[in-house]
C-alpha cells in the first residue's frame, strides 16, 4: 500500500458521495457488500453453491445491522461496489435502513481501503472509530459498546477471528502502519497486526473470539452451534 494512498480522494461521481458524517466522539465503520447472487461469498459458493451463499449472506447482513441497531452509534456503510443500477446515495440502502453509505474507494489492497474510511471519520470529527464486517453472526451490539468503551483507555482494541484474523478493529487515532504489509484473509493478519501495534507502543484491548463465515466448513461449524 502506498503512504499516501488512503488520504486521496477516491474518484466517486458526485451522485455517489455521501456527507460527511455529524460530529460525535464515536463511529463506526460497516464494510460490506450489495447481496447480489454471484458477487457474495464467493469462497462459500465454492462449497454450496451462490444461491445458497446469498441466502446466508442475506442471513449475516441481517444479523450484523441487528447488532449496529442496538449499539446505537452512529454509523457508516461502506460497500465493496457502486449498487448497480445506479442507486440514490441520498437513501439508505434496504439492508441497513437509516444508515449513509459511500463506495469503498478503487485502492488496491483491503488495507488501503480500511485506512482511506478510517481517515474520513477522524476527519469528520470522530473521537474513537471502530471498523466492523458482516462475516461473524456472534457479534452483539454489547461487543460494539465494549469497543468503544475500551478506546478510552487503550489506543487499540481487536475482536479476534478464530481463523486468525479479526472481525473488529478500533482506534482513537489513525496508525496506518497497522493496515500496511498484510497478507489479508490469511491467518497471519491477526499475529502481524499486534506485533505492529507493540513496535508502535500500542495499549490493545482485546474482545472475545468470535467465529466467522467464510467458507463450507464454517457454516457447517455455526450450523453446529
Amino acid at each position: 500500500m502506498s503512504a499516501v494512498a488512503w488520504l486521496a480522494p477516491h474518484a466517486l461521481p458526485l451522485c455517489l458521495r455521501m456527507p460527511s458524517p455529524p460530529n460525535h466522539p464515536n463511529h463506526l465503520l460497516i464494510f460490506a457488500r450489495e447481496p447480489v447472487l454471484g458477487r457474495v461469498k464467493t469462497r462459500l459458493a465454492a462449497g454450496i453453491g451462490a444461491e445458497a451463499a446469498l441466502a446466508v449472506y442475506h442471513e449475516l447482513l441481517t444479523l450484523t445491522a441487528a447488532a449496529v441497531a442496538g449499539a446505537q452509534v452512529p454509523a457508516t456503510v461502506w460497500l465493496a461496489e457502486a449498487p448497480t443500477p445506479l442507486a440514490d446515495p441520498t437513501r439508505p440502502r434496504p439492508e441497513w435502513p437509516g444508515l449513509p453509505w459511500r463506495v469503498q474507494p478503487a485502492a488496491n489492497s483491503l488495507g488501503a481501503r480500511m485506512a482511506h474510511a478510517f481517515a474520513e471519520a477522524f476527519a469528520g470529527g470522530a473521537a474513537r472509530v471502530v471498523i466492523i464486517g458482516t462475516d461473524c453472526p456472534g457479534l452483539s451490539a454489547d461487543l460494539l459498546q465494549q469497543a468503544f468503551a475500551q478506546l478510552h483507555t487503550h489506543e487499540l482494541v481487536l475482536g479476534p477471528a478464530n481463523d486468525g484474523g479479526y472481525y473488529l478493529l478500533g482506534m482513537n487515532k489513525l496508525h496506518p502502519a497497522l493496515f500496511e504489509h498484510k497478507d489479508w484473509s490469511t491467518a497471519t493478519v491477526l499475529p502481524a497486526t499486534l506485533a505492529d501495534a507493540a513496535r508502535l507502543g500500542l495499549r490493545v484491548a482485546q474482545l472475545l473470539t468470535l467465529h466467522d463465515v467464510d467458507s463450507a466448513q464454517d457454516l457447517a461449524t455455526w450450523r453446529g452451534r
